[in-house]
Protein backbone atom coordinates (compact mmCIF):
# COMPACT_ATOMS: atom_id res chain seq x y z
CA UNK A 1 0.00 0.00 0.00
CA UNK A 2 3.06 2.33 0.97
CA UNK A 3 4.72 1.46 -2.20
CA UNK A 4 1.16 2.45 -4.21
CA UNK A 5 0.84 5.88 -2.62
CA UNK A 6 4.38 6.47 -3.69
CA UNK A 7 3.80 5.53 -7.11
CA UNK A 8 0.82 7.91 -7.21
CA UNK A 9 2.50 11.14 -5.35
CA UNK A 10 5.34 10.49 -7.75
CA UNK A 11 3.09 10.67 -10.65
CA UNK A 12 0.79 13.02 -9.50
CA UNK A 13 3.90 15.45 -8.41
CA UNK A 14 5.80 15.01 -12.28
CA UNK A 15 2.12 15.75 -13.41
CA UNK A 16 2.05 19.30 -11.79
CA UNK A 17 5.63 19.96 -12.66
CA UNK A 18 4.54 19.63 -16.25
CA UNK A 19 1.42 21.81 -15.93
CA UNK A 20 3.25 24.23 -14.50
CA UNK A 21 5.86 24.35 -16.81
CA UNK A 22 3.05 24.36 -19.89
CA UNK A 23 1.31 27.00 -18.47
CA UNK A 24 3.22 29.42 -16.83
CA UNK A 25 4.93 32.59 -18.70
CA UNK A 26 8.02 34.34 -17.19
CA UNK A 27 8.71 38.19 -18.36
CA UNK A 28 11.99 39.86 -17.62
CA UNK A 29 12.42 43.18 -16.74
CA UNK A 30 15.51 45.47 -16.04
CA UNK A 31 16.85 48.87 -15.44
CA UNK A 32 18.87 51.05 -17.85
CA UNK A 33 20.96 53.19 -15.87
CA UNK A 34 24.10 54.61 -16.08
CA UNK A 35 26.15 55.91 -12.84
CA UNK A 36 29.35 57.75 -11.16
CA UNK A 37 30.30 58.25 -7.78
CA UNK A 38 33.54 59.23 -5.76
CA UNK A 39 34.34 59.66 -2.92
CA UNK A 40 37.31 62.28 -0.95
CA UNK A 41 39.05 61.48 2.42
CA UNK A 42 41.98 61.27 4.09
CA UNK A 43 44.45 58.30 3.37
CA UNK A 44 41.79 56.80 1.57
CA UNK A 45 41.93 54.87 -1.70
CA UNK A 46 38.12 54.74 -3.24
CA UNK A 47 38.23 56.99 -6.04
CA UNK A 48 35.66 57.77 -8.75
CA UNK A 49 34.24 54.88 -10.50
CA UNK A 50 31.42 54.04 -13.24
CA UNK A 51 28.74 51.32 -13.59
CA UNK A 52 25.32 50.54 -15.36
CA UNK A 53 22.62 48.61 -14.25
CA UNK A 54 23.36 44.84 -14.47
CA UNK A 55 20.25 42.87 -12.75
CA UNK A 56 17.75 41.38 -14.29
CA UNK A 57 14.52 39.96 -12.67
CA UNK A 58 12.30 36.88 -14.44
CA UNK A 59 8.59 36.76 -12.87
CA UNK A 60 5.36 35.29 -13.67
CA UNK A 61 2.21 35.37 -11.63
CA UNK A 62 -1.52 33.83 -12.62
CA UNK A 63 -4.01 33.07 -10.20
CA UNK A 64 -5.13 29.37 -9.63
CA UNK A 65 -8.61 28.03 -10.02
CA UNK A 66 -9.20 27.90 -6.04
CA UNK A 67 -8.52 32.06 -6.10
CA UNK A 68 -4.82 31.92 -4.82
CA UNK A 69 -2.83 34.30 -6.80
CA UNK A 70 1.13 32.44 -6.83
CA UNK A 71 4.22 34.76 -8.00
CA UNK A 72 7.47 33.57 -9.19
CA UNK A 73 10.54 36.00 -9.05
CA UNK A 74 14.29 35.20 -9.70
CA UNK A 75 17.17 37.74 -10.33
CA UNK A 76 20.30 37.33 -12.52
CA UNK A 77 23.01 39.87 -10.99
CA UNK A 78 26.22 40.01 -12.22
CA UNK A 79 27.85 40.44 -8.95
CA UNK A 80 26.19 38.07 -6.96
CA UNK A 81 28.18 35.18 -5.03
CA UNK A 82 31.29 36.76 -6.94
CA UNK A 83 34.06 33.98 -6.59
CA UNK A 84 36.93 32.74 -8.20
CA UNK A 85 36.64 29.08 -7.53
CA UNK A 86 35.20 27.07 -10.33
CA UNK A 87 32.78 25.19 -8.70
CA UNK A 88 31.10 27.66 -6.79
CA UNK A 89 30.95 29.63 -10.08
CA UNK A 90 28.90 26.98 -11.76
CA UNK A 91 27.04 26.32 -8.83
CA UNK A 92 25.34 29.79 -7.59
CA UNK A 93 26.84 32.92 -8.90
CA UNK A 94 25.50 34.85 -10.68
CA UNK A 95 22.29 33.11 -9.52
CA UNK A 96 20.31 36.13 -6.89
CA UNK A 97 17.11 36.07 -4.79
CA UNK A 98 14.62 33.77 -5.58
CA UNK A 99 10.95 33.34 -4.36
CA UNK A 100 7.23 32.19 -4.63
CA UNK A 101 4.95 34.12 -3.26
CA UNK A 102 0.66 32.41 -2.37
CA UNK A 103 -2.12 34.21 -1.18
CA UNK A 104 -5.22 36.91 -1.74
CA UNK A 105 -7.01 39.14 -0.39
CA UNK A 106 -8.53 37.53 2.30
CA UNK A 107 -5.59 34.46 3.51
CA UNK A 108 -2.81 37.27 2.98
CA UNK A 109 0.46 36.38 1.36
CA UNK A 110 2.98 33.76 2.51
CA UNK A 111 6.59 33.75 0.74
CA UNK A 112 8.91 31.67 0.72
CA UNK A 113 12.77 32.49 0.00
CA UNK A 114 14.77 30.12 -1.24
CA UNK A 115 17.61 33.17 -0.79
CA UNK A 116 17.70 36.68 -0.39
CA UNK A 117 14.65 36.64 1.94
CA UNK A 118 13.08 38.82 4.45
CA UNK A 119 12.65 38.24 8.23
CA UNK A 120 10.08 40.34 9.86
CA UNK A 121 12.71 43.61 10.64
CA UNK A 122 14.48 43.02 7.71
CA UNK A 123 11.41 43.48 5.33
CA UNK A 124 11.76 47.13 7.25
CA UNK A 125 15.42 48.02 7.72
CA UNK A 126 15.97 50.23 5.24
CA UNK A 127 16.77 53.39 7.16
CA UNK A 128 14.63 56.93 6.83
CA UNK A 129 17.39 58.65 4.81
CA UNK A 130 17.82 55.54 2.67
CA UNK A 131 21.02 53.81 3.82
CA UNK A 132 23.36 56.54 3.78
CA UNK A 133 26.04 54.49 5.39
CA UNK A 134 26.28 51.75 2.50
CA UNK A 135 28.15 54.43 0.35
CA UNK A 136 30.93 53.91 2.78
CA UNK A 137 30.56 50.11 3.89
CA UNK A 138 33.47 47.98 2.88
CA UNK A 139 35.80 51.40 1.41
CA UNK A 140 39.35 51.52 3.01
CA UNK A 141 41.61 54.18 4.62
CA UNK A 142 45.33 54.10 5.55
CA UNK A 143 45.47 53.97 9.48
CA UNK A 144 48.73 54.03 10.99
CA UNK A 145 50.59 52.54 7.20
CA UNK A 146 47.72 49.90 7.79
CA UNK A 147 44.50 49.61 5.33
CA UNK A 148 41.32 49.47 7.38
CA UNK A 149 38.04 49.23 6.17
CA UNK A 150 34.98 50.54 7.60
CA UNK A 151 32.91 48.61 9.22
CA UNK A 152 28.69 48.49 8.67
CA UNK A 153 27.37 50.89 10.65
CA UNK A 154 23.82 49.12 10.83
CA UNK A 155 22.93 45.22 11.37
CA UNK A 156 20.23 43.63 10.57
CA UNK A 157 18.35 40.15 11.28
CA UNK A 158 19.15 37.88 8.11
CA UNK A 159 16.87 35.74 6.73
CA UNK A 160 19.24 33.45 5.32
CA UNK A 161 18.02 30.82 2.66
CA UNK A 162 14.73 28.79 2.72
CA UNK A 163 12.64 31.02 4.77
CA UNK A 164 9.32 32.15 5.06
CA UNK A 165 7.60 35.38 5.50
CA UNK A 166 3.81 35.99 6.33
CA UNK A 167 2.04 39.53 5.92
CA UNK A 168 -1.36 39.13 7.06
CA UNK A 169 -4.58 40.75 5.28
CA UNK A 170 -5.79 44.22 6.41
CA UNK A 171 -7.49 43.42 9.49
CA UNK A 172 -8.72 47.17 10.06
CA UNK A 173 -8.25 50.32 7.82
CA UNK A 174 -4.83 49.75 6.89
CA UNK A 175 -3.65 47.38 9.52
CA UNK A 176 -1.77 44.28 8.42
CA UNK A 177 0.63 42.06 10.77
CA UNK A 178 3.92 39.99 10.00
CA UNK A 179 5.29 37.09 10.73
CA UNK A 180 8.93 35.31 9.58
CA UNK A 181 10.39 32.13 10.11
CA UNK A 182 14.23 30.84 9.80
CA UNK A 183 14.33 27.19 9.63
CA UNK A 184 17.50 25.95 11.80
CA UNK A 185 20.96 25.93 10.69
CA UNK A 186 23.94 24.65 11.27
CA UNK A 187 24.87 25.31 15.61
CA UNK A 188 21.84 27.70 15.29
CA UNK A 189 18.21 27.80 15.96
CA UNK A 190 15.47 28.36 14.20
CA UNK A 191 14.46 32.00 14.32
CA UNK A 192 11.11 34.11 14.54
CA UNK A 193 10.17 37.49 14.12
CA UNK A 194 7.19 39.65 14.14
CA UNK A 195 5.49 42.87 12.76
CA UNK A 196 2.78 45.88 12.48
CA UNK A 197 2.17 47.65 9.89
CA UNK A 198 -0.46 50.97 9.96
CA UNK A 199 -1.33 52.94 6.96
CA UNK A 200 -5.13 53.97 8.01
CA UNK A 201 -4.49 58.09 8.31
CA UNK A 202 -3.59 59.80 5.57
CA UNK A 203 -0.65 60.64 4.99
CA UNK A 204 0.52 58.04 7.93
CA UNK A 205 2.81 55.51 7.47
CA UNK A 206 4.34 53.57 10.72
CA UNK A 207 6.00 50.03 10.63
CA UNK A 208 7.28 48.00 13.79
CA UNK A 209 9.17 44.73 14.08
CA UNK A 210 11.51 42.69 16.20
CA UNK A 211 13.18 39.10 15.01
CA UNK A 212 15.57 36.82 16.44
CA UNK A 213 19.16 37.04 15.58
CA UNK A 214 20.55 33.22 16.07
CA UNK A 215 24.30 32.43 16.58
CA UNK A 216 26.56 29.59 16.91
CA UNK A 217 26.97 30.77 20.44
CA UNK A 218 24.62 32.45 23.28
CA UNK A 219 26.56 35.73 22.69
CA UNK A 220 25.84 35.80 19.78
CA UNK A 221 22.10 35.58 19.85
CA UNK A 222 19.45 38.30 20.32
CA UNK A 223 17.08 41.02 19.23
CA UNK A 224 17.04 42.94 16.00
CA UNK A 225 14.26 45.93 16.30
CA UNK A 226 13.39 48.45 13.64
CA UNK A 227 10.95 51.51 13.98
CA UNK A 228 10.16 53.42 11.21
CA UNK A 229 7.69 56.40 10.44
CA UNK A 230 6.52 58.92 7.92
CA UNK A 231 3.86 61.61 7.33
CA UNK A 232 3.49 63.05 4.25
CA UNK A 233 1.42 66.34 4.38
CA UNK A 234 1.74 68.86 0.80
CA UNK A 235 4.77 69.05 -0.16
CA UNK A 236 6.82 67.91 2.77
CA UNK A 237 7.44 64.18 3.69
CA UNK A 238 9.03 63.43 7.31
CA UNK A 239 10.33 60.32 8.03
CA UNK A 240 12.07 58.62 11.09
CA UNK A 241 14.01 55.56 11.95
CA UNK A 242 15.55 53.42 14.59
CA UNK A 243 17.55 50.83 14.05
CA UNK A 244 18.14 48.25 17.53
CA UNK A 245 20.33 45.03 17.15
CA UNK A 246 21.27 43.87 20.74
CA UNK A 247 22.75 41.02 20.95
CA UNK A 248 24.18 39.05 24.03
CA UNK A 249 27.72 39.93 24.73
CA UNK A 250 28.01 41.08 28.09
CA UNK A 251 30.54 43.92 26.75
CA UNK A 252 27.64 45.27 24.88
CA UNK A 253 30.75 45.44 21.43
CA UNK A 254 28.73 44.07 19.20
CA UNK A 255 25.48 46.43 19.51
CA UNK A 256 24.56 48.92 17.26
CA UNK A 257 21.80 51.35 17.21
CA UNK A 258 21.39 53.52 14.30
CA UNK A 259 19.24 56.76 14.84
CA UNK A 260 18.04 58.25 10.81
CA UNK A 261 15.39 61.09 9.72
CA UNK A 262 15.13 62.82 6.46
CA UNK A 263 12.72 65.38 5.01
CA UNK A 264 11.99 65.71 1.72
CA UNK A 265 10.26 68.69 -0.02
CA UNK A 266 8.90 67.93 -3.84
CA UNK A 267 9.23 71.09 -5.66
CA UNK A 268 7.44 70.07 -8.89
CA UNK A 269 5.97 66.75 -9.46
CA UNK A 270 8.83 66.61 -11.46
CA UNK A 271 11.68 67.87 -9.28
CA UNK A 272 12.18 66.74 -5.22
CA UNK A 273 14.95 67.35 -2.65
CA UNK A 274 15.93 65.33 0.05
CA UNK A 275 18.16 65.90 3.29
CA UNK A 276 18.58 63.04 5.55
CA UNK A 277 20.69 62.35 8.30
CA UNK A 278 21.75 59.06 10.07
CA UNK A 279 23.75 58.13 13.30
CA UNK A 280 25.36 54.70 14.19
CA UNK A 281 26.07 54.35 17.68
CA UNK A 282 28.14 51.14 18.98
CA UNK A 283 28.01 49.85 22.73
CA UNK A 284 31.77 49.41 23.17
CA UNK A 285 33.23 51.74 25.41
CA UNK A 286 35.45 54.01 24.04
CA UNK A 287 33.32 55.01 20.81
CA UNK A 288 32.32 57.71 19.19
CA UNK A 289 29.12 57.92 17.30
CA UNK A 290 29.21 57.86 13.64
CA UNK A 291 27.38 60.51 11.72
CA UNK A 292 26.39 60.98 7.93
CA UNK A 293 24.66 64.02 6.46
CA UNK A 294 23.37 63.78 3.05
CA UNK A 295 21.36 66.02 0.54
CA UNK A 296 20.02 64.96 -2.89
CA UNK A 297 18.06 65.78 -5.26
CA UNK A 298 15.77 64.36 -8.58
CA UNK A 299 14.40 65.06 -12.03
CA UNK A 300 12.06 63.30 -13.64
CA UNK A 301 10.30 63.73 -17.41
CA UNK A 302 9.21 61.49 -19.46
CA UNK A 303 10.80 58.07 -18.41
CA UNK A 304 14.20 59.52 -17.56
CA UNK A 305 15.59 60.53 -13.93
CA UNK A 306 18.71 61.95 -13.20
CA UNK A 307 19.68 62.01 -9.68
CA UNK A 308 22.70 63.60 -7.86
CA UNK A 309 23.71 63.35 -4.04
CA UNK A 310 26.65 64.36 -1.73
CA UNK A 311 27.31 62.41 1.63
CA UNK A 312 29.75 63.96 4.51
CA UNK A 313 30.30 61.30 6.41
CA UNK A 314 32.34 61.72 10.12
CA UNK A 315 33.57 58.78 12.51
CA UNK A 316 32.70 56.53 10.27
CA UNK A 317 35.38 53.73 11.83
CA UNK A 318 33.66 54.92 15.50
CA UNK A 319 36.77 57.67 16.17
CA UNK A 320 37.51 60.79 16.24
CA UNK A 321 40.66 60.30 14.12
CA UNK A 322 40.44 63.14 10.82
CA UNK A 323 41.17 59.88 8.23
CA UNK A 324 37.67 58.18 9.16
CA UNK A 325 35.87 61.35 7.81
CA UNK A 326 35.01 60.61 4.12
CA UNK A 327 33.06 62.86 1.31
CA UNK A 328 30.82 60.57 -1.41
CA UNK A 329 29.13 62.42 -4.20
CA UNK A 330 27.09 60.43 -7.16
CA UNK A 331 25.94 60.83 -9.89
CA UNK A 332 22.86 58.81 -12.26
CA UNK A 333 20.60 58.39 -15.14
CA UNK A 334 18.00 56.02 -15.03
CA UNK A 335 15.55 55.45 -17.74
CA UNK A 336 11.59 53.27 -18.05
CA UNK A 337 11.19 51.91 -21.21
Amino acid sequence: MNKLKKIGLTALSASLVAISANAGEMSVSGSAKIATEGFNGENQNAGTSFSMGNQLTFSGSGELENGLNVTLSFILDQNDDSTTTASQVYSGGPFDSHSVSIGNDALGTLVFAGEGGSTASGAIDTTAAGDLWDAFDGKTYVDANTSTVFPDLAKTAAAGDNSILYTSPELVDGLTLVGSYVPQGSNKESATGYGINYSGIEGLSVHYADSDVVGATTAADGDNTVLKASYAYGPITVSYSNMDHDLGATDNSTDIELTSYAITYSVTDSISVTYGNEESEKGSTGNVDAEIDAISASYTAGGMTISAAMYDGENLAYGTASNQDMEYWSLSASFAF
